[in-house]
This record gives C-alpha cells, structure tokens and sequence, in this order.
C-alpha cells in the first residue's frame, strides 16, 4: 500500500494520529483553496473501513445532487492513492462503495432529502465516519444534529467529520459555531490552508493563482486561500470588479453561458450572457438583457440577436409555460435543476470564484446587483439573518442557471 506521507499533507500528521487513536468523535476541518482537507478526510475514510472490520461510512452534501461530482470522486481518488481499487467495487446507480473482502459500505445522501437520509440501514455492523463536505452550506448546527441522531446508532466508536471553507462574514452560523465547539473535549478543530502542501502536488498554475491574487487583494487572498475569515458586514460577494470588458477580450471567450430568470408583477425579466474562465475561475458578465412586462416576442428578439447561433440557454424552471413559449420561438432552453439548498450551493459557488468582473456599462443591473447584494440584518441591528435576501438578485439567479453545469463540473479538486 501507500506510504500515507505521499498522500496526507504535513499539516494533517497529528490529525490522522488523532484519529488512529480514537482520541476525539467530532473533527471540524477548516481552511483555505488547496489545503487538502477534503482529500485527508476521504483517505481517513477508506483506510478506517479497511483496518476496522463491521464499520461503513456515510458521505453527505447539503444538495444530492453534487454528491457524484465531489465527495464520491475525492472517494474514489483516496481507493486509487492507496492502491486499493482491486478490494474496491464502485456503483454509481444507486451510488455506493463496496469493500470486497468484507461487504462494508461507503454510502452518500442529499440532505435535501431528509426521509432517506433517516432510514440509511446497512446490513453488516454499523455507521461509525460520517462525512459533511461544505459544511457550511447546511442550515445550521440543528440540522447536522437532526442527522447525526439519525445516524450515530448502534456502534462503541464514531468518527464526523466537518470539512469546510470559512465563509467571509464572521457572522456566518459556522463561524460562530467553531468557537464553541473547540472547547467540547470530543472535539478537534483544525485550521490549514496551502502552504503546509507539497508544492508539487498543487501544481505550478495553481502558486501562480495564489501568488498573483495576494498581490492584487490581499483580503480576498487571505479568505480564499489562508481561509481566514476576512469579512465584517454582510456584503455576499467580495470578489466583483466592475470595469470594461473589451471587443479584443470578447472576440476570445470560448465558453460562454447564458441563463435567464423570469420576471413577473414588480420583478423584471433578465438574459445574462457570460464567459467562464474555467482554469483562471473567472467570470466575465459582458452582456445583459433587464426589463420589466417584457413580451415573449421581444424576449426572443433580443436573446437571438445576442445569440444567433441558437445556443442553449438554461432558464429558470419555475415557469414551464413560459420556456415553451420561448422554444415555439426558436429559442434552445433546458430548465435549471432547482432544489433545497441550490440556491445556498449557486452563491457559494460564485463566491469562491477568483473574480466576477462586471462591464458596467454594457450590464449596469448586473454590476449594480452583485456589489450591493448584503445579507439583511436582524430588527435590533445586532447581527445577520440566516440565509440570502430573495430581492434585488435577478441577474444573481439568471448567473447562477447559466452556470449550472459548471458547479457540478468543478465539484472535486485532487487537493481540496
């Protein structure tokens, strides 16, 4: 097998100790891009499963449908790493984890999906690793209670894990939450980021990223990569810059998305059209189409002029009869896949990019939207509401479809 100092970074080393030791039940891993803290998690797993006989795990998302693309190819990355994929069967319909010699199980839920997270058996021995990735996404520590309760039955031994990325605002419910939970003694929180990595296992591409951003802001460099939390109001996004995106630039955008969201009595009708720098994580917002009682006519008019190839455009799902009258018009739309918490997952998927920029001349709704877009206070002023305010976010929504399939693509990283 492996050497595990080829797969588990420095910073790890007394985390994995403590884990062989049965030293704590509850592990809250926060830190930075790069860090590893995901694929550390993934390797505890596998290698708990293979060394303890009657143990099988459960790997959760808030939203079910990211599971494939992040927590069970970080899993599967892990068998591979440790050269155990010949002990290992994968299915993915229903998704599970096998381990052959024994049975045992490596199972993944949607916590948009409560009733079947409630009634998760397992035939042989008992779930002893529990697994929340972007943990910051669930609704709070009362929900992971709820699930833990569900879960954490029938065994002498468990092992959860919390792996997350701190989210800016130090009034984020998780962020709060980790200072109480350091002082419980079966608890361990662990703070990493990129620099205790291996540089060769990052990659030269991706110092570079680092490097340049921490000379150009050094407060979003600070959040996105030391995972620190940076933020003090309730601004969403940090990461906007609002300048010219130029013909030369337009002239090579590659992979352009387009997404719509429907406007009805008050709230207008929006068509964004952007280009996503998949390698760079950049988002250029270079055209927009904003107007209220906009007509179904003029609607098709102006997403063909934008569009006169007839690209797809994803378009909020909420209104079938409206997307139907938009494809008797010619024009190519797939309903956005919208669920519990996808909404929450949108967000934090456009915060962690590198950067939005924004032409605000050609897209002045766009720019005007997500630099003013705050979380709301509560009535005496003292802190934050939970969740995100469902006003002034059109063009925020239409982004989001657009960039649908980019979230599911970009759902695991090697080194998370």
């Amino acid at each position: 097998m492996t050497r595990l100092s080829s797969c588990i970074a420095p910073a790890f080393y007394p985390v994995h100790t403590a884990v062989k030791r049965d030293r704590y039940t509850h592990y809250w891993l926060k830190g930075g891009r790069g860090s590893t803290k995901s694929s550390f998690v993934a390797l505890e797993i596998v290698l708990g499963i293979m060394e303890h006989p009657g143990t099988n795990a459960v790997a959760l998302r808030k939203v079910g449908m990211y599971l494939k693309d992040s927590v069970y190819e970080q899993l599967v990355w892990a068998i591979e790493k440790l050269g155990a994929s010949h002990l290992w069967e994968r299915r993915v319909s229903p998704m599970v984890l096998i381990y052959l010699p024994t049975g045992q199980r490596i199972l993944f839920r949607g916590a948009d999906k409560p009733k079947k997270i409630k009634s998760t058996k397992v035939s042989k021995g008992y779930i002893r690793y529990i697994w929340y990735e972007e943990c910051d996404e669930f609704l709070g520590k009362e929900e992971l209670d709820m699930i833990n309760q569900s879960l954490m039955r029938g065994g002498s031994r468990f092992d959860v894990f919390y792996s997350y990325n701190p989210p800016k605002s130090q009034t984020n419910w998780i962020n709060r939450e980790v200072d109480t939970q350091k002082l419980r003694p079966d608890t361990l929180v662990h703070h990493s980021d990129y620099r205790s990595v291996p540089e060769d296992w990052l990659g030269d591409p991706f110092l570079q990223e680092a490097e340049e951003l921490q000379r150009t802001n050094e407060a979003r460099y600070r959040h996105a990569y030391l995972g620190e939390v940076t933020g003090t109001g309730g601004e969403v996004f940090q990461n906007v810059t609002q300048r010219e995106i130029t013909a030369e630039e337009r002239a090579s955008f590659d992979h352009i998305r387009r997404g719509l969201d429907w406007g009805y009595g008050p709230d207008p009708f929006v068509y964004i059209a952007l280009h996503y720098d998949r390698k760079r994580r950049r988002l250029f917002i270079y055209h927009e189409f904003y107007k209220h009682r906009a007509g179904f006519d003029e609607i098709a008019r102006e997403i063909k002029k934008e569009n006169p190839d007839r690209r797809e455009v994803t378009a909020e799902s909420a209104e079938p009869r409206s997307n139907d009258e938009l494809k008797s018009r010619g024009i190519r739309i797939s309903p956005a896949k919208k669920g519990p918490g996808s909404v929450e997952h949108g967000i934090s998927w456009l915060q962690d990019l590198a950067e939005i920029v924004i032409d605000p001349v050609a897209c002045p709704n766009a720019a005007r939207e997500f630099s003013g877009y705050e979380l709301e206070r509560t009535a005496d002023g003292t802190a934050f509401k939970s969740g995100y305010p469902d006003k002034n976010n059109h063009t925020i929504d239409a982004t989001r479809y657009a960039c649908e399939r980019d979230m599911k693509k970009g759902g695991v990283s090697v080194w998370k």
